[in-house]
C-alpha cells in the first residue's frame, strides 16, 4: 500500500534556475541577499541572516552569544536530533528540562528548577511545529539575564498571540529549511536576531570572522591590514540554496493556508472519533508541518492509520536516552507521558482533496 507521506518537500517553479547554474556565480550573491531581504520582510524583522545548514544556524548563535565549553544550555528532550547534537559538538552541557505532557513543549516550572549559576543559554524548542510558552520562558531569560533561543526547526510560518514566531520578542530565533521543513531551500537555515549588535557579529562569525567591507584591497587582493579577530566558520547560503528559497517564500502563505484548511478536517474527524486528542492552543495558530495528536494507545493508533494509508508516527525520541549527552540523574515525567502518547498524521499541502473517511 502506498502511504500519504508525513513529509513531502515542496518545490515551486525555479525558471531561473538553469541560467544561475550556468551563470559561473554560485555562491552566496545576489539571490541569497534576495532571501534574506525577502525573509525580513515577511518576518517584519531586520537582522535576519541565512546559512548553510540548520547545524550551521544553531553553531553560529552559538559562538555569537559567546557560549563555551562547558556552559551549561537548558533546553527540551522532546527534539529533533538536528536541535540538540550542535550543543554537544559546541562543547555545551546539555541541561533537560521537562516538557508541558499535553504539548511536547517546555515547562516553564522545570526550566526554573534546572537554573544553575553555570546555566547560559535557555534553547525552547518548539516541537513538531507546536509553538510553546514564549512569553513566559523569555520572562525567565530576562530574569535570570541569559539569552533564549526560539528553535523553530519544524515551526516556520506559526503564530504566538497574532505574531509570527521569529517576531515573538525573543532574542534569538533559527529555523531550518531542510528539504522536508517549511520553507525549504534543499538545505539550509536562517537566524533571527532581536539586537543589532548581535548581528553585526554574527555576519562575522558565518563567514570566517571576515569583514568583507575591508578584506581585499583595489587589487581584489587579500589585504594584510585587516585582521581576523574572532572564530568563524564557513557557513554562507549558495546563491543556488537563496534563489530556491526565494521562489519558496513566494508560495508559503498558500501553503500555511492549505495545511490549516487540512487541520479543520482533522478537528472535525476527531470531535466524533476519540481515540485521541488533538494537541491546540487558543493563543497559537501552528503551521501544521504534522497534525499533532494525543492518543490513547499510541502503537495501536499509529497501526490503524497506516493500515488506512496515513503515514502515521511518533517523529522524534525522547533525546535524554542517548548516551552522548551523559546521565540525566532525575526524573522527565512530561517528557516520559507525553513521549508515550503523541503521534503525528499527514497535514501537508499534498493533502489537499484527500477523504478521511
Amino acid at each position: 500500500m502506498l502511504l500519504i507521506p508525513l513529509y513531502k518537500p515542496y518545490m515551486p517553479p525555479l525558471p531561473e534556475l538553469s541560467d544561475i547554474l550556468y551563470s559561473g556565480s554560485l555562491a552566496y550573491g545576489q539571490y541569497a541577499w534576495q532571501f534574506e531581504e525577502a525573509l525580513s520582510s515577511y518576518l517584519d524583522e531586520p537582522y535576519v541572516m541565512t546559512v548553510n545548514t540548520f547545524a550551521s544556524a544553531v553553531s553560529v548563535a552559538l559562538f555569537t552569544l559567546g557560549i563555551t565549553f562547558g556552559d551549561e544550555v537548558i533546553t527540551s528532550p522532546m527534539t529533533c536530533l538536528a536541535s540538540t547534537q550542535p550543543l554537544v559538538t559546541h562543547g555545551a552541557k546539555v541541561v533537560w528540562a521537562d516538557v508541558d505532557p499535553r504539548t511536547g513543549t517546555l515547562s516553564p516550572d522545570s526550566v526554573r528548577e534546572r537554573i544553575t549559576s553555570r546555566t547560559k543559554l535557555i534553547v525552547h524548542n518548539h516541537f513538531c511545529g507546536i509553538l510553546g510558552y514564549i512569553d513566559e520562558i523569555n520572562a525567565i531569560g530576562k530574569e535570570y539575564g541569559m539569552p533564549v533561543i526560539d528553535d523553530g526547526i519544524e515551526a516556520f510560518g506559526g503564530l504566538y498571540k497574532g505574531r509570527k514566531l521569529g517576531h515573538a520578542g525573543t532574542d534569538v530565533t533559527v529555523f531550518s529549511f531542510n528539504a522536508v521543513r517549511l520553507l525549504n531551500t534543499i538545505d539550509g537555515g536562517a537566524i533571527v536576531f532581536k539586537d543589532k549588535g548581535l548581528y553585526e557579529r554574527a555576519v562575522l562569525v558565518r563567514d570566517c570572522g571576515i569583514d568583507r567591507s575591508r578584506f581585499r584591497d583595489q587589487l581584489g587582493e587579500i589585504d594584510s591590514n585587516c585582521d581576523i579577530a574572532i572564530p568563524g566558520m564557513s557557513a554562507t547560503i549558495s546563491d543556488v540554496n537563496g534563489y530556491i528559497g526565494l521562489c519558496q517564500l513566494r508560495d508559503i502563505d498558500g501553503i500555511l493556508e492549505k495545511q490549516r484548511a487540512n487541520a479543520k478536517y482533522w478537528d472535525a474527524y476527531f470531535a466524533e472519533n476519540c481515540e485521541a486528542e488533538p494537541i491546540a492552543s487558543e493563543q497559537c495558530m501552528y503551521n501544521y508541518w504534522v497534525y499533532p495528536i494525543l492518543a490513547k494507545d499510541k502503537t495501536a493508533l499509529l497501526q490503524a492509520f497506516r493500515a488506512r494509508g496515513y503515514y502515521a508516527s511518533g517523529v522524534h525520541a525522547d533525546n535524554s536516552r542517548y548516551s552522548v549527552f551523559g546521565e540525566t540523574p532525575y526524573a522527565l515525567p512530561g517528557a516520559d507521558d507525553f513521549n508515550n502518547r503523541f503521534l503525528a498524521l499527514p497535514c501537508g499541502w499534498w493533502m489537499e482533496g484527500v477523504s478521511l473517511a
